[in-house]
């Protein structure tokens, strides 16, 4: 089985947060590759993961990086696939700053999809909806994981109706 979605980072160190990417993926039945690269450190490994990624069936590739962060924007400067960038806050980052920046503020012609800092499932998620847009089964697993949100949120409001104060109206 080849892999639809690759899941990258610049370290191991970032695996805690790219797992809920991969937790969300295998739910979602859609097979995909983790692997370390770093833009600094592997720069050659980099440049041939870039490249040849599309070549393999890849069909998204969901980066995460802390710091500097540059791995999403080398990655989507390379290749031909959309890429979806996790900035994480890291033990040197500034709150984050750095790395949701690093990661938006994409020059023209190189867009990078961001997520929220340390957002990796709903990088998760897109990716799946992407994947989707091509493949109706897993379109209609994501309509189904959407459908049980709005079920979540039915039971939150009847489980507030439970909960009694003295000037509550509803």
């Amino acid at each position: 089985m080849s892999p639809k979605v690759s899941i990258i980072m610049g370290s191991i160190s970032d695996m805690p947060i790219m797992e809920a990417a991969a937790k969300f993926l295998d739910e979602m039945n859609i097979p995909f590759e983790i692997n370390a690269l770093s833009a600094h450190r592997t720069p050659d490994k980099v440049l041939d993961f870039a490249r040849n990624a599309h070549t393999r069936g890849v069909k998204v590739i969901i980066a995460g990086a802390g710091g500097a962060a540059h791995l999403p924007g080398v990655i989507a400067a390379l290749t031909p696939i959309p890429v979806i960038g996790v900035p994480i806050k890291s033990s040197n980052s500034i709150d984050g700053w750095d790395s949701i920046l690093s990661i938006l503020q994409m020059p023209s012609g190189i867009p990078v999809a961001t997520v929220a800092l340390d957002g990796a499932k709903n990088a998760g998620i897109l990716a799946a909806q992407i994947i989707g847009t091509g493949e109706p089964q897993v379109q209609q697993d994501v309509i189904n994981f959407k459908k049980t949100l709005g079920e979540k949120v039915v039971k939150a409001n009847k489980d507030l109706e439970q909960i009694k104060f003295k000037n509550k109206t509803n």
